[in-house]
């Protein structure tokens, strides 16, 4: 690029002068081509678009001389206005509720649910058919790597059989349990499912959970067993599973390879004719089941809404009935998966809407929306996110508070279900106390942290919700009500201030080969579990089913698990409420002091201390009396002059100890 192009581009993108894009658009194309090409791709297209935006002359040059820009460089201009209000509106109107089927895909973690996704975007159309794409609705590098799904994802797909066409829309939602809540909502807006089995590996314990999932919702279930291309595949073992597990007939089983796109389109033809159309009620006022929310930070909250009634299109005012505050609409539309705006939603589609929502705290996930003063009865489930797993998080260099309190504010945007609260400590310094769904809502926050803002943080050891039930007057009117929730084990409260403790339980299913079994059930015993059932799922694989505390699973239970088992052991679980339990709060004390960082809460047991006479094997008493004499002396002098200082290095590496194993 020359001199006079770039003093031209100055002029044009700095300085605002006419007179220098005149100049620019009248030199040969071949240079102002180059010209512009080289400064778009060498200059975000985004910070160039809010510059112009901020001139009043922008938009006539750009809507009048400026087609000369646009015939130049029409990519430019088809980035800089992605929100623009004159954008082509489709018209949904033509799908009547009869052709239309509300479906999610459900499965195993790394059972092909993705891939399946991909190839029916391809099949109707919404995608190219191209080697690139692979996860598509998988938007967030965590999903891609780990090959899960943490954010439901919605795409309207247009298909036509028989001379009919079709309005097929697939909700994407979250596979594990820490996300259940989600799922069950996302489910509530559909008619059916796609189970998704492994040719190899069979039912596996997220399959059993997601079944049951989509069983208690009253949904209509079609089998679909992926990866038949593979060498060890067998398709015929694996009907048999699921016949004897879910009580569904083989001959009712499909039979696909997702990535060579083997037998996909049979699913789409059984979607249609197997799965029933949404139930709406005919004449009711607009009702809609809000399921999923992101954050954008232009247009604020966009919803993903499912309609069981009514219509609703831009200008009108909306209610949420959890919250009680009303919205205008901005927009509404589909997603294809990219978003499309309509003229209205009707009932039983599903799309999103925009109504300048500020913060994903005021969309909960599961509310039920309505027009304003058309108050229509809530749907029935709503209830909000309830943190399952708490832990401390501390930037490692106090210099960074300021960064990572942005990245934290950001990042929680698009996450309502983590809760955020100040802590501090007299080791680490200022941070925060986060509640989590899961262990790997926990993992995957913190390494979105990692990933998205750059974050280098300190986790502290994850703890669970404990209950205490007091017994003093006076702490029952201090707290205001005699069951309280312990979140913070330092905060735990002594023995003679209360009745009883109550610790959070869960009932896990492991399935694995039976040539683990011995071992599993070790390991199982030793986190004080108790078997609730047993079985044989074929004659290889078992499934059994034990009540832990979740506290004797939250740190290493699965790694454990998967270790003893060569890989093969799956597991999963759900929330099994309190029990009654004998605990006790376990300081680590230095210099005679309680470390808050390492203090956690424990089933009793017996005391442990130093064994000086464990080398002594028989022999003359008067050996172990020596021996137990220098220990005394060693303690005695301890007291005296003992003063350790620990620096802050040796507490950053026992806290992440646990979490990098």
């Amino acid at each position: 690029m020359s001199y006079i192009e770039l003093h031209w581009m100055y002029e044009v993108f700095f300085i605002g002068s006419l007179d220098g894009l005149w100049r620019m658009l009248t030199v040969p194309p071949r240079h102002t081509a180059r010209c512009l090409h080289l400064w778009m791709w060498k200059h975000p297209v985004c910070t160039l678009h809010r510059h112009l935006s901020g001139r009043r002359w922008t938009g006539g040059i750009l809507g009048g001389r400026g087609r000369l820009l646009q015939t130049l460089y029409p990519a430019y201009l088809s980035q800089v206005t992605p929100y623009s209000s004159k954008k082509e509106r489709i018209d949904m109107s033509e799908y009547n509720v009869e052709y239309i089927r509300n479906f999610s895909i459900i499965a195993h973690v790394d059972h092909g649910k993705s891939t399946l996704a991909d190839r029916l975007l391809e099949i109707t159309g919404c995608i190219p058919k191209a080697a690139s794409n692979k996860q598509v609705l998988d938007k967030l590098q965590v999903e891609r790597e780990r090959g899960i799904t943490v954010k439901a994802q919605t795409a309207s797909l247009f298909y036509t059989y028989q001379g009919k066409k079709y309005l097929l829309n697939l909700i994407d939602t979250p596979g594990h349990v820490d996300f259940s809540y989600e799922v069950s909502r996302s489910l509530s807006a559909c008619q059916g499912v796609l189970l998704v089995v492994d040719a190899n590996e069979g039912i596996q314990a997220q399959t059993v959970a997601n079944f049951y999932l989509a069983f208690e919702a009253q949904l209509s279930i079609i089998p679909v067993i992926n990866k038949i291309d593979l060498k060890n595949a067998d398709p015929e073992r694996v009907e048999k599973q699921i016949e004897k597990m879910f009580d569904i007939p083989a001959s009712d089983c499909i039979r696909i390879s997702a990535k060579l796109g083997t037998n996909v389109e049979r699913v789409l033809e059984e979607v249609v004719t197997r799965l029933p159309p949404p139930k709406i009620e005919e004449g009711s006022p607009f009702k809609a089941l809000l399921f999923d929310s992101t954050f954008d930070h232009y247009r604020g909250v966009i919803a993903s809404v499912a309609l069981f009634g009514g219509e609703v299109c831009k200008g009108n005012k909306i209610v949420l009935a959890h919250s009680g505050k009303c919205y205008e609409v901005n927009e509404v539309g589909i997603l294809t998966p990219e978003e499309v705006p309509a003229e209205k939603l009707y009932a039983g589609q599903v799309g999103y809407l925009t109504a300048g929502m500020k913060d994903v705290q005021e969309a909960q996930i599961g509310d039920t929306v309505h027009l304003l003063k058309q108050p229509v009865e809530p749907l029935p489930g709503f209830k909000p996110a309830k943190p399952m797993v708490f832990a401390g998080m501390f930037p490692v260099d106090q210099s960074e508070y300021s960064n990572l309190k942005g990245a934290l504010e950001k990042l929680t945007l698009n996450d309502s279900s983590v809760s955020v609260s100040r802590d501090s400590s007299a080791a680490l310094g200022a941070g925060w106390r986060l509640g989590f769904l899961g262990l790997l809502h926990l993992e995957v926050f913190n390494q979105r942290l990692e990933q998205e803002y750059n974050a280098s943080v300190i986790m502290t050891s994850p703890t669970v919700p404990y209950k205490a039930v007091l017994s003093s007057p006076k702490l029952i009117k201090e707290y205001g009500e005699e069951e309280i929730t312990i979140v913070n084990p330092s905060e735990f409260p002594d023995k003679s201030l209360v009745k009883e403790y109550l610790e959070p339980m869960i009932l896990g299913t492991i399935i694995s080969p039976d040539e683990y079994l011995s071992k599993i059930m070790s390991l199982c015993q030793t986190r004080r579990a108790e078997q609730k059932s047993f079985l044989y799922i074929d004659e290889h694989r078992i499934m059994m089913k034990y009540l832990f505390p979740l506290n004797e699973v939250v740190v290493d239970f699965y790694d454990n698990l998967k270790s003893l088992s060569s890989g093969y052991a799956s597991f999963d679980y759900e929330d099994a409420g309190y029990q009654a339990a004998d605990l006790v709060k376990m300081d680590i004390l230095l210099n005679g002091r309680a470390v808050e960082e390492l203090v956690t809460i424990a089933h009793r047991i017996k005391p442990y201390r130093k064994n000086v006479l464990a080398k002594c094997y028989g022999g003359d008493i008067t050996r172990k009396m020596k021996l137990l004499k220098k220990q005394a002396e060693g303690k005695k002098k301890m007291r005296k002059i003992g003063n350790v200082e620990v620096p802050k290095d040796a507490f950053i590496s026992v806290l992440k100890r646990q979490l990098d194993k």
